[in-house]
């Protein structure tokens, strides 16, 4: 985490702390978190109601209190600095902790099912609202990318797949099965949650340090000063996301209400596949195709190069399965535009100061067929007829397959 802001002068159990850096996804702006598929298409502020009344003062006690009433494994304790991150969720931020509320009915049922896997505490699930505000598609300043905010190296550590072409980082439940493991093999390490989420924003190997410059104890508490100042504000801002998620209501904090999005099914796409392919088919939105499948960095799906997956509408993707190859070939020779074969072209060049001009490839061309394509496909991408084709080819029919060679010159 990079953080925006620092605060003045703090005291954590006797320890003079200066410097508390926010989290990146404190800061987020609210136009932002908007602006997100899901909230755009099935939020409904709630009007007066989204910026509350006034937020209530309540003492020392009363925040002790609820913090030990949550129905949590993880401990949480009060201290100042849980208090200062407390008032920013329940004060200037108190219209985005609105909408990360309605949000939350997006992605909360699968934090629990991943972290439930694992059999993990399920308080666990507010880790994304302080690392991403729930936005599936958020990037920090370092990299880190998703709801869970993987660095690179450790979402390929996890099995997320990341390359020029997809970044399943960003893919909701591939992203929170990772996190819930990466997570598991924390506490493993530690034994200590409260030590397991400092790791898991600052790695593993700094809170090992912390630990021996502390003397060995395996205390969160007992090893902030030796932490990143960024990890000695983490911990609290969770604390606090926890208690504001639980006790939002005491603070005049009304959520955003969130409508049922629509419901969706998922393809097996063995073939490379464009958006604007399954937007002209399937009667769907561009920008809903985009967001149901946040993980293709570009519009293309890269079928051909291993098994990919598609989610979309139910009613798109009836009509995707009933259409079937008609998809797939539709202006294919313009939306899939990556060459196979290229012939080099033939002209004059110099070697050794003599003039030569090359001699065209014997036998005429050949290509490679494709998954998907027919006799006419493969005619009008080389500026030729079906006839000629089956002509040079021995072809009674429309019959080809995949791999086969076709001269077509």
């Amino acid at each position: 985490m990079h953080c925006h802001e620092a605060w003045a002068q703090e005291t954590v159990d006797g320890l003079t702390e200066t410097d508390i850096p926010m989290p990146d996804a404190l800061e987020t702006e609210l136009d932002s978190l908007l602006k997100e598929w899901n909230n755009k298409s099935y939020l409904i502020p709630e009007g007066d109601c989204e910026a509350g009344g006034v937020n209530p003062e309540f003492d020392r006690e009363t925040y002790i209190h609820r913090l030990q009433r949550l129905p949590n494994v993880i401990e949480m304790p009060y201290n100042d600095v849980v208090r200062k991150f407390i008032d920013q969720y329940t004060g200037r931020l108190r219209r985005s902790v609105s909408i990360i509320l309605g949000s939350s009915n997006f992605y909360t049922p699968l934090f629990e099912e991943a972290l439930e896997a694992y059999q993990l505490p399920l308080e666990l699930k507010y880790l994304p609202v302080i690392e991403s505000a729930l936005n599936p598609t958020a990037v920090s300043r370092a990299g880190a990318v998703g709801l869970w905010q993987f660095m690179i190296t450790t979402g390929k550590q996890y099995g997320l797949e990341v390359t020029s072409l997809i970044d399943e980082r960003r893919d909701p439940i591939k992203a929170s099965y990772a996190a819930a493991h990466y997570l598991k093999d924390l506490y493993d390490i530690f034994g200590d949650w409260t030590l397991v989420i400092a790791a898991y924003n600052c790695g593993p190997n700094n809170v090992r340090k912390a630990i021996a410059r502390a003397g060995g104890v395996m205390d969160y508490w007992q090893i902030y000063p030796y932490l990143p100042a960024e990890t000695r504000g983490y911990v609290p801002a969770f604390i606090a996301a926890n208690y504001v998620m639980n006790y939002y209501c005491e603070h005049n904090i009304c959520p955003a209400s969130a409508q049922l999005p629509a419901s969706t099914d998922t393809a097996v796409v063995t073939r490379n596949l464009h958006f604007d392919q399954i937007v002209a088919c399937c009667n769907v939105k561009a920008e809903e195709v985009e967001a149901l499948n946040p993980q293709y960095k570009t519009p293309l799906i890269p079928g051909d190069s291993h098994v990919c997956t598609l989610r979309l509408p139910t009613t798109a993707m009836a009509a995707f399965a009933q259409l079937g190859d008609s998809v797939y070939n539709y202006h294919s020779t313009e939306l899939l535009t990556s060459r196979r074969e290229v012939e080099i072209a033939q002209g004059q060049y110099s070697s050794g100061g003599r003039g030569r001009r090359g001699r065209g490839a014997a036998g005429g061309r050949t290509v490679t067929v494709r998954r998907g394509d027919t006799i006419g496909a493969i005619a009008r991408r080389n500026g030729t007829t079906v006839a000629r084709i089956r002509s040079l080819n021995g072809i009674h029919g429309n019959n080809i397959r995949a791999g086969q060679r076709l001269r077509v010159k």
